[in-house]
């Protein structure tokens, strides 16, 4: 007997309305069992503080970032002309630079985490949608930009356009999303058996269509906890480029920058390295705390 196109039709809005259904409910219930895990709401609010105070710290500090005073250099941490971090070995002020630092690497962490979110997802859901050929060529390419590895990616772009900070962006986001594509991959070769996607494509909808309502909205919970955890590793990552001096350059900073400034007078100036590491340490432990709850919420076993 054959299916009428009505039929069909009715079959696939039905089963749409209650995929829609189920995932809505299911995001609701993640996300109250997300508001109730501590140690999630407080990394955020902590990175949300911190997040502020680099943004409105340095338009407002008495300092700015390269203000020198040779009268200062590498003072000790005191509240005596608003030197509450001490001054560096070019008697700037260390407060001021800590949080611009900040404004420098979040933006980093988080732009860079937008470019491998936005490869990665698109990469990776067109590949385990078409399948066979394709999608074999397309992870092949995959496993041979794996095979690069980052450091001798960066000096190649080091070497033929010179520093700057748009390669930090360019060099991470080449490499970071990688992960994100497979990720996406194997949600979607999941996600694509599923009855609503087969009723989807047996009316003719457009891939694209089919990707955009029903695949990628339904493989997003795990790749929003390794958001989470990618963006803390792009921050160490801009951290360990501008220590060996193939990231972020003066007159900009970062936390990574002033690490390594630091580094150089452990023993006469602690506080220079103290107080970006600290900064640095809490952010990653905030971004920690924040995928830990999120794996919990989205835990299939607690649904």
């Amino acid at each position: 007997m054959s299916t009428r196109p009505g039929e069909l039709l009715g079959s696939s809005t039905l089963a749409d309305a209650a995929a829609g259904h189920a995932s809505r409910s299911l995001w609701a219930q993640a996300a109250r069992r997300f508001r109730r895990n501590r140690a999630a709401m407080g990394s955020i609010f902590v990175l949300g503080l911190i997040a502020i105070t680099a943004i409105l710290v340095p338009m407002f500090w008495p300092h700015g970032i390269e203000d020198a005073s040779w009268e200062k250099i590498l003072a000790p941490p005191s509240f005596d002309d608003w030197h509450w971090f001490g001054t560096d070995a070019n008697g700037r002020d260390l407060l001021v630079r800590v949080f611009y630092g900040g404004r420098i690497s979040l933006t980093i962490g988080l732009l860079t985490t937008m470019v491998a979110l936005v490869i990665g997802v698109t990469y990776g859901a067109l590949a385990g949608f078409i399948g066979g050929r394709t999608d074999g060529f397309m992870m092949r390419f995959v496993d041979v930009m794996y095979s690069l590895p980052l450091l001798f990616f960066v000096i190649i772009l080091v070497t033929v356009f010179g520093r700057n900070i748009y390669l930090v962006f360019v060099a991470i986001g080449a490499v970071e999303w990688l992960t994100m594509s497979r990720i996406v991959r194997g949600q979607t070769l999941t996600v694509k058996g599923k009855e609503f996607v087969e009723s989807a494509v047996a009316i003719g909808m457009s891939r694209r269509s089919i990707l955009a309502r029903y695949i990628i909205p339904n493989v997003l919970g795990p790749v929003v906890v390794y958001v989470t955890l990618l963006i803390p590793t792009n921050i160490v990552i801009e951290s360990y480029l501008s220590f060996i001096g193939l990231g972020v350059q003066e007159p900009l900073t970062s936390w990574g920058l002033l690490i390594s400034q630091g580094s150089g007078q452990l023993d006469s100036a602690p506080w220079l390295i103290f107080f970006p590491a600290t900064f640095l340490a809490i952010t990653m432990f905030c971004f920690n705390f924040i995928g830990d709850g999120l794996r919990d919420a989205l835990d299939p076993r607690d649904r």
